[in-house]
């Protein structure tokens, strides 16, 4: 198990990457979730992780979903109802992470909003607040405070969630974009502010993958979810369970000397 033993938190883990990650770092044996959970966990590339797993987020009953997928794989969890815009709410997740399992080892900060799809002169201002204080905003508490408890232990490795709108532009999502490449900002700058000092920060930017996020997308964008695959150069939609592994990979030994950068896990779609 190449996370055995370690505490991993994630934040907005009650469904989608965030669920497929929760169990990825939990997971105790090769395929063990993936008869449990169906395509959201089909693909396991990385073998049993074997970490505590702390995971957040505000919708109760999915949470509890959540938990007792871990369950029963036989490994540890918490769940922690935790709004990721809210200051208070970060900093006690995460000293209620440390008081349970005593540190922080891993951190995928995957809580965040899509907003409304439309061109930017007809983006409301309230929205662009509302956006940015989950994405952005929430982002960097979660980092501060992560990054504090890191510091005190001498290691740890942080996993922002951006996108592909992190690095390239789409029409009509305006504020997604900009609050996606501000992802990338804090990570690359985090990620020299403390090099030198035992912590790695790194990003995934995931392209199409199955999710409701993309649902809502395709929806909005007035595409047949079944032509949504032919876009993408592999011909398919990505799964969740593949963007979990590319997180704890980032998260393992494996990848120890990566830090401050992207990984695109998109089907070669950016590069068409």
């Amino acid at each position: 198990m190449i996370l055995q033993d370690k505490v991993a938190l994630v934040t907005g883990g009650t469904s989608g990457i965030g669920r497929a990650t929760a169990l990825a770092f939990a997971q105790r044996s090769v395929g063990a979730a993936s008869r449990r959970e169906g395509k959201l966990n089909e693909v396991i590339a990385f073998g049993a992780a074997g970490a505590k797993v702390v995971f957040s987020g505000r919708r109760d009953a999915e949470g509890e979903k959540t938990a007792k997928l871990i369950r029963e794989t036989g490994a540890e969890c918490l769940y922690v109802h935790s709004d990721a815009s809210k200051e208070e709410d970060i900093k006690a997740l995460v000293l209620h992470t440390v008081a349970t399992y005593g540190r922080l080892d891993y951190a995928f900060n995957n809580a965040g909003s899509d907003g409304s799809f439309k061109p930017l002169h007809e983006q409301l201002i309230e929205d662009f607040d509302n956006l940015m204080a989950i994405n952005v905003r929430g982002l960097f508490l979660c980092m501060k405070y992560e990054i504090q408890q890191m510091l005190s232990q001498g290691s740890g490795v942080i996993v922002n969630n951006s996108s592909t709108s992190g690095l390239v532009a789409f029409p009509e999502t305006s504020l997604y974009v900009a609050s996606k490449h501000a992802v990338m900002g804090l990570t690359r700058s985090g990620a020299l502010d403390y090099a030198k000092q035992g912590i790695r920060i790194n990003a995934i930017n995931p392209g199409p993958i199955a999710t409701d996020f993309m649902a809502r997308a395709a929806d909005q964008w007035s595409i047949p979810s079944d032509e949504l695959g032919s876009m993408v150069p592999m011909g398919r939609i990505g799964q969740a369970a593949e963007i979990a592994q590319a997180v704890v990979f980032l998260c393992s030994d494996a990848a120890s000397y990566i830090t401050g950068q992207p990984l695109v896990i998109d089907g070669g779609y950016t590069a068409s």
